[in-house]
């Protein structure tokens, strides 16, 4: 296009720009996160138009496309329950539309499909966009925890036992560092070997210590043990890292327990963490009787499997949870507790909102992914044995899809999750 020939720029840095913003735009909100998103499937289509959608397509990918039409099945079949029954409290066939415009996601993922395989994108932008974005929540978060504001104004008087840096009353910073500062480490690696190959080993170790002690200021909990245990695995399995285990174990344990014998507040929110992991045998029991003193996130886990049976084969369709929530058959009618919009956690989610059905597509979809990625980069010897590029996005894509975590919703909150699936699954499969 002329547009391009005259700014001296080629079409694969500006698309490989509009990728690597995508990290700047989660933390300038959910706006710039969409035109962002709408920005690089449109100007994908427009400069190689219908040569998008004539990639070959595996297994893998036809899994994809019917888990996407199951997700449009069951919410016309939810939605047409709705209608007979004249429940229209949301309109007409409301859930139907969402999972249409749901769809996007498919059509962003059969773009960074294209554009990885051709290799028309290059990700050491993405890369370098990850290092200062996580760098910069990481000493907005420090600047609000010893001053009260961060640099943007929002104060930490509110937050309670959590602190959102620049992303505001919500309180993701910790969540934010934890997928995006995995990137980090392989940056200087990766691309500036030469450059930097004297001091990458001692600035890896910096690296850590800052977005360790980011996440811990935060006050986000599941992301710190998420964020150890992806580190811990990258560790684990490169054979060049090994010998930095034992020095990582103890580096971790000597910050974890000066801060916390320092700041009480810090001190308190962990222990207070550790009581809600052993109060999860109350739920496992099933004893309502000892909810008072249980978070109400811990509380959804309980209500899932009722509520699952309502719709137990097809789901109750996306974003219905807290509608059939109110249905289940021993609800306690007395009760002050309010279902949520989700269950807090994938996989019960995907099972109430998708049923059976769908959660056999999505978890044949998931372990394709770790046969394809990890095991193919680590135990058989195939293309993927010498690219390293691949290997932050199989260690966030493993933490990601922990099953033993609580979580946001899959259907609600899914940006990063997808965005991360669909980058790591093109550039490591289908990038020969």
């Amino acid at each position: 296009m002329n547009l391009f020939s005259k700014a001296n720029i080629s079409k694969e840095n500006f698309l490989s720009i509009l990728v690597a913003l995508l990290p700047l735009s989660f933390i300038a909100g959910n706006l710039i996160i969409n035109f962002n998103l709408i920005l690089l499937i449109l100007f994908s289509l427009i400069l190689f138009n219908k040569d998008v959608f004539t990639i070959k397509f595996y297994i893998l990918d036809k899994l994809l496309f019917f888990y996407f039409f199951l997700v449009i099945f069951t919410a016309f079949i939810n939605d047409f329950e709705f209608y007979k029954n004249d429940i229209l409290w949301r309109g007409y066939f409301p859930t139907t539309i969402k999972s249409f415009f749901f769809l996007k996601y498919l059509l962003l993922y059969l773009v960074l499909r294209f554009l990885v395989e051709k290799n028309f994108l290059n990700l050491k932008y993405f890369f370098i966009s990850c290092l200062f974005a996580s760098l910069f929540v990481c000493f907005d978060i420090f600047y609000q925890f010893f001053n009260g504001k961060d640099i943007f104004g929002f104060s930490s008087e509110t937050s309670g036992r959590k602190l959102g840096g620049p992303f505001g009353d919500e309180l993701i910073a910790g969540g934010y560092i934890q997928r995006f500062s995995i990137f980090a480490f392989f940056t200087l690696p990766l691309f500036y070997s030469k450059n930097f190959k004297k001091i990458a080993k001692y600035l890896i170790p910096v690296f850590f210590i800052i977005f360790f002690v980011g996440i811990i200021m935060s006050g986000n909990r599941m992301p710190l043990l998420l964020f150890l245990l992806a580190v811990s695995l990258i560790i684990i399995f490169q054979k060049q890292t090994r010998k930095f285990l034992v020095p990582f174990v103890v580096i971790f344990s000597l910050i974890f327990f000066l801060i916390i014998s320092v700041n009480t507040k810090i001190k308190n929110n962990f222990l207070n963490f550790y009581v809600q992991i052993s109060n999860m045998k109350t739920i496992i029991v099933g004893d309502e009787s000892n909810y008072q003193n249980i978070p109400q996130y811990f509380k959804e886990f309980s209500t899932f499997y009722e509520t699952w049976l309502l719709n137990k084969y097809i789901g109750g369709g996306i974003k219905n949870f807290r509608y059939y929530c109110h249905e289940r058959p021993n609800i306690d009618k007395n009760s002050n507790f309010i279902c949520n919009m989700h269950p807090h956690n994938y996989y019960l989610e995907i099972l109430t909102e998708t049923g059976f059905f769908g959660f056999v597509v999505l978890i044949s979809i998931l372990l394709s992914i770790l046969y394809l990625s990890f095991y193919n980069k680590y135990f058989s010897k195939s293309s993927l044995t010498d690219n390293n590029l691949i290997i932050p996005f199989i260690f966030l894509f493993i933490v990601e899809i922990f099953p033993l975590k609580s979580t946001g919703s899959f259907f609600y909150h899914r940006k990063y999750y997808l965005f991360i699936l669909n980058n790591w699954n093109t550039c490591g499969y289908y990038k020969k």
